[in-house]
């Protein structure tokens, strides 16, 4: 049985592990080998540490708790500056542990960050995924719709991404609907 919940400060190692394995086993052959390799559980430890200590207003960390502990985490809040899209909220990230990947545990965060982003006044969101990674084709299942594209530079790579939205949350987490839970 695996549950959603905010993430409080204590989490910050959990999280940190399942950061590193997720982004070394997705962005293999995607990112470059050299900057998968220096990604560290302690740096990333101390980065989290920091995001929970400092929450602010419009932003949500969640993580999915089973019983061997955190397999996978989210974040979302107000749409970042500079997009030109017209959604309210923005996931930021969405990962589970490869091994718990399937089992309902990111439609259980997607749903929940989406209802914190609706509980915030946002009905409408947009998250951005590389191109070239698999999990597109989870988003799309979610509902959403792919409505923008840009190139990013990530560790000396220009990297092609695309953006997928919802403009009705409540909709899309409403009985019936893709990111429904039950």
């Amino acid at each position: 049985m695996t549950i959603v919940r905010r993430a409080t400060v204590d989490d910050a190692s959990s999280i940190a592990r399942v950061h590193v394995e997720t982004w070394r086993a997705s962005y293999a052959g995607i990112l470059p080998d050299s900057a998968l390799v220096k990604m560290s559980a302690d740096r990333q430890r101390s980065s989290w540490s920091r995001v929970l200590n400092r929450l602010e207003g419009h932003q949500t960390v969640l993580v999915a708790e089973a019983a061997s502990g955190v397999i996978g985490f989210g974040s979302c809040g107000s749409m970042r500056a500079g997009s030109g899209l017209a959604y309210r909220g923005e996931v930021f990230t969405l990962y589970v542990d490869t091994d718990h990947q399937g089992q309902g545990a990111g439609k259980g965060l997607l749903a929940a960050l989406f209802r914190s982003l609706i509980e915030q006044g946002m009905n409408s969101a947009l998250l951005w995924v590389l191109a070239a990674n698999p999990a597109q084709f989870f988003y799309q299942a979610m509902g959403g719709n792919r409505v923008a594209e840009r190139h990013e530079l990530l560790w000396g790579a220009t990297l092609p991404e695309i953006g997928y939205g919802w403009a009705d949350l409540s909709r899309t987490v409403g009985a019936g609907g893709p990111c429904s839970v039950s």
